[in-house]
């Protein structure tokens, strides 16, 4: 006589977080009645403790219907031990609101199966799921908005993960730029550079300050802006330089200095390469 085995099945949550996973606190959040949200204080292995991710699970109900699952891995600097795992279901019913061919025009809705979609947790979005952790003194309608809209927020940044195809620069060495937290560390460069026209600041020296390996910073850099970090802080130190002298009326040696210029012929030289001019001739 032959026994029948029945395979066991895992759920999203188990599968997303890993089978040897304890769950220690759950808090149910029903948003509306359309989004369910569930905070999960999770204890995860040493050796199996992922990074932070995201996952969408979507699943066809019925024709043009649909049921939404997200997942958020985080680290929150108030678990040091333990892990955060934010749930949001959206119902069939939320998916209402939207025409047809306004669904059908993105991933995962393209799909007439059950879908799974793995997509990088960014900075904004761990912020807003902060946001659903906080306790408020709101009156309930105020609060059922408020986390309505982060809940939404939430859904845009995994779907703008999934389906907004990071296309500025498509060479193997720049994959790393479809991660919002390495994006980040060159809009950062970026920042500092506009903040620090008068230094010379290095690549080594910027790419300590952003944490990011130099070769990594300097392709993406020239992949987002268009421009070498180098031909980028020559721009900036020359439209410093003609609004200086043409409406503040700096001299020439005074443009110099304030900009760190090790000299006035070095300044001028790189003046005129860049404008085709020299300083003194924008002198009002």
């Amino acid at each position: 006589m032959q026994t029948a085995t029945k395979s066991r099945q895992v759920s999203p949550l188990m599968s997303f977080i890993g089978e040897d996973a304890t769950m220690v606190n759950r808090e149910r959040m029903d948003v509306n009645n359309f989004i369910v949200c569930e905070l999960l204080e999770v204890c995860i292995p040493e050796n199996g403790q992922p990074e932070d991710t995201g996952m969408l699970y979507l699943y066809p109900i019925d024709d043009n219907k649909y049921c939404l699952q997200l997942y958020f891995h985080v680290q929150p600097d108030n678990m040091p031990v333990n892990t955060l795992v934010c749930s949001l279901r959206f119902l069939p019913a939320f998916f209402d609101q939207f025409p047809v061919e306004t669904l059908m025009a993105n991933q995962p809705f393209r799909f007439d199966q059950t879908t799974e979609l793995q997509f990088p947790v960014c900075s904004q979005a761990r912020a807003l799921i902060g946001k659903l952790q906080q306790g408020t003194n709101l009156t309930p309608m105020i609060q059922a908005l408020q986390q309505t809209e982060t809940a939404m927020h939430l859904l845009r940044r995994a779907l703008e993960c999934i389906t907004v195809p990071f296309s500025v620069c498509q060479v193997p060495a720049c994959r790393f730029l479809g991660y919002e937290s390495e994006r980040e560390k060159i809009y950062d460069a970026r920042t500092i550079l506009e903040q620090n026209i008068d230094q010379n600041l290095t690549i080594k020296e910027l790419s300590r300050k952003v944490a990011m390996n130099e070769c990594y910073l300097k392709k993406g850099f020239k992949a987002i802006t268009g421009h070498t970090i180098h031909d980028y802080q020559q721009h900036l130190r020359i439209e410093k330089a003609k609004d200086l002298l043409k409406h503040d009326g700096r001299s020439v040696t005074d443009v110099a200095n304030i900009l760190g210029y090790s000299s006035i012929s070095h300044f001028s030289t790189a003046f005129k390469r860049s404008t085709g001019m020299k300083p003194c001739e924008l002198l009002s």
